[in-house]
């Protein structure tokens, strides 16, 4: 692991020249490469079910929700060398498949699954059709065959004089949309959370525009794994994400982050008119439950040990106030991400039994398939831009005692009883997450347990006691079995003398050895940066040393879809 790895970023230009070269094929409307999209707060999750067939999972909320299938003629997801060809031109072409239903708003239903093609007309200008699929279906209202020729589809509900035939010359992109029975298009609350799903079998494209040409490079191993987060590959099928990852050359490990916005249940509280956080019903939500169980099923079959990260994080908006982490201005702590989302408290009991809820989900869906592998994922107490500490809520306030009044700023010198009471706050961290360890270990008892400690924040040179509150000494070993550094914002400003101080206060503080650590060089936040940031990220996935973890981030960013690589990549060490 110590030598030079070399780098590339392939562009479009390299995606035209792989297609050129016809590596691979496959059949227009091929299951892996639909995508899903809808409104938050619903989910959907888009899983295969084999070759030719696809499943999707949806909870509904509220009556104008409304989930798109999506087929796109332009690849925007995949890497530049594993992309399929751009083919607008669906004439000739003809898609057969079975449809199969529940919870859904049926086929014969005026609002029932309609098939919306977005294009240009033959004169080129820019127009969308609206496909009855009841029009072009045979059987029932929730089970029926469904047979498609795009030189014959009209638009409309087909009363008499309402035909709309579609030109298929030049389709942009074509989604199926799904609706709860509720559904009324206006604002509102559904009664209940409506849970639904279809499957869509036997899917067929025949004719001759129905085969396109699709990158099918595969990069030799190169030592480096992956990270990614279901946060930015929701929309995705598992295995259209699995099959980039092994395409790129990754192996051995992916780091997959739960997220913090999409794998919840909701309930719809009146009082507080919010969507909150619930465990009724279950504990995921059911797209969540399939998609993970379907990507940890596939990535098992590959021979990759998934590491599933939770973090102290949710979207804010959906997070009860009592679970939130607080300033002394009595402020939640809040991120810049936009919507942000918020920090939970290591003191709140709901907040912390949730989340030990969550991990034993997690972990007894990894568990079916093979060894359990679970990261804390930058479990702290949030500290604000200009060094404001969150450690004031309610919970927190009882626990600390009235000594947390005079601890607002973590920069510069603190007095001792400051630093105490940051000592106190620290031990209050390593308790909350002994617990989570503890319930995942209930799950299985040889689980491995991981902890992933962002090193600007935690050794901050303008805060030098802030270590005592989050990166405790309660986390020294054997609390876990491998510590996980990242420090991407040293990495990003090209200095690798705090990397290297920083990693080795961490290993003195915490006692980890080498061999017990992973490293995570960072990420490429938007594209445009990515000339001058993979300059500086590549070379430290080879500077650590034999025993750590190379590569980059833990897969937090919050990338745009478009972007749709994976976020980020790490090495596993021996």
């Amino acid at each position: 692991m110590g030598r030079n790895i070399g780098w590339w970023l392939a562009g479009d230009a390299d995606a035209v020249r792989a297609q050129k070269r016809q590596l691979g094929w496959i059949k227009r409307f091929d299951p892996r490469f639909w995508t899903v999209d809808f409104p938050r707060p619903m989910m959907a999750a888009v899983t295969t079910t084999g070759p030719q067939a696809m499943r999707v999972d949806a909870v509904f909320y509220r009556t104008n929700d409304l989930a798109g299938l999506i087929w796109a003629s332009t690849d925007t997801i995949d890497h530049p060398l594993l992309r399929y060809e751009t083919a607008r031109d669906y004439r000739g072409c003809t898609l057969a498949f079975h449809w199969h239903s529940s919870g859904l708003m049926p086929l014969d239903a005026i609002n029932g699954p309609t098939l919306t093609i977005e294009g240009r007309d033959a004169a080129g200008a820019a127009r969308s059709w609206y496909v009855r699929l009841w029009n072009y279906a045979t059987g029932t209202a929730t089970d029926a065959q469904v047979a498609l020729d795009f030189d014959a589809v009209d638009g409309g509900f087909l009363l008499p004089g309402e035909a709309d035939p579609v030109y298929a010359g030049d389709i942009d992109r074509m989604f199926v949309s799904l609706v709860p029975p509720g559904y009324t298009g206006a604002a509102g609350e559904l009664a209940a959370p409506a849970e639904a799903w279809v499957e869509i079998t036997g899917v067929a494209c025949d004719g001759g525009g129905s085969t396109l040409a699709i990158g099918d490079g595969l990069v030799p191993p190169h030592g480096l794994c992956l990270a990614t987060g279901y946060d930015d590959a929701y929309n995705v099928t598992p295995a259209r994400l699995l099959r980039q990852i092994v395409g790129l050359g990754y192996r051995d490990a992916i780091d997959h982050y739960v997220g913090m916005s999409h794998y919840f249940r909701l309930e719809w509280n009146a009082g507080a008119g919010l969507h909150l956080i619930s465990l009724a019903g279950g504990v995921l939500n059911v797209a969540a439950d399939a998609w993970h169980r379907d990507f940890l099923a596939r990535a098992a079959a590959l021979g990759f040990e998934v590491i599933l990260s939770m973090s102290y994080e949710l979207l804010d908006q959906h997070v009860w106030n009592d679970w939130k982490q607080r300033g002394p201005d009595g402020g939640q702590a809040l991120t810049g991400w936009d919507p942000p989302s918020t920090l939970l408290s290591p003191c709140s009991t709901g907040a912390m039994v949730y989340l030990q809820t969550i991990a034993m989900t997690f972990a007894t869906m990894a568990k079916a398939v093979g060894r359990v592998h679970f990261q804390l994922g930058e479990p702290w107490w949030w500290v604000r831009a200009d060094g404001t500490i969150c450690l004031h809520d309610a919970a927190a306030r009882a626990a600390l005692g009235p000594g947390v009044d005079g601890v607002a700023s973590v920069k510069g010198a603190l007095t001792a009883a400051q630093t105490a009471v940051l000592d106190a706050a620290g031990a209050l961290l390593a308790a909350s997450t002994a617990a989570i360890v503890a319930a995942v270990r209930g799950v299985a008892a040889d689980a491995e347990l991981l902890l992933l400690a962002y090193l600007p924040t935690v050794l901050a040179a303008d805060s030098p006691e802030l270590r005592r509150a989050d990166l405790p000494v309660g986390w020294a070993s054997p609390a876990f079995d491998r510590l996980q550094l990242e420090d991407y914002d040293f990495v990003l400003a090209g200095d690798t003398g705090a990397s290297a101080r920083g990693a080795a206060a961490a290993a003195a503080r915490l006692g980890y050895s080498p061999e017990q650590q992973d490293y995570f060089s960072g990420f490429v936040l938007n594209a445009v940066d990515a000339p001058t940031d993979w300059p500086r990220i590549a070379p430290q996935s080879t500077r650590r040393g034999r025993g750590a973890c190379f590569g980059s981030s833990s897969g937090r960013c919050r990338r745009s879809r478009a972007t749709a690589l994976p976020c980020s990549i790490w090495g596993r060490g021996t």
